[in-house]
């Protein structure tokens, strides 16, 4: 099934912690995860609907590489830049599009973070 199906229920864009059965080889490059907290809510997943990814470079990063060496990277990705999208079906069965935001926060961060994007409709269309 293409993402792009599914409509926005809810827009929710906030912060979740994930859950891993095994943590990934690369914290970088995530799978699924198995579940997650929002709200001080867990949410466990049953199963992965559609995944992918997007390492366009966006803002000043846009700007900071040559032309050839930007086509690359958005290809394959660097380093602190790109996305790795879900979209979820939950216990409840409710629908969740979340992702994994590879750029640091600061310093201090340099792994990344996790958000939920929104709630999706149960129907295609």
């Amino acid at each position: 099934m293409s993402f792009e199906k599914r409509k926005v229920k809810h827009f929710i864009s906030e912060p979740i912690s994930i859950q891993f059965d095994t943590p990934p080889l690369h914290a970088k490059s995530p799978p699924c995860p198995n579940g997650f907290t929002w709200r001080e809510q867990e949410f466990k997943v049953v199963r992965c609907l559609a995944e992918w990814h997007d390492f366009n470079r966006r803002g000043r990063m846009a700007r900071n590489m040559q032309p050839q060496h930007a086509a690359s990277a958005t290809r394959q990705g660097s380093w602190g830049v790109g996305r790795f999208y879900f979209d979820v079906v939950t216990e409840n069965h409710s629908i969740y599009r979340l992702y994994y935001d590879r750029a640091p926060k600061d310093a201090a961060d340099r792994y990344g973070h996790w958000v939920l994007l929104a709630e999706l409709s149960q129907s295609e269309g």
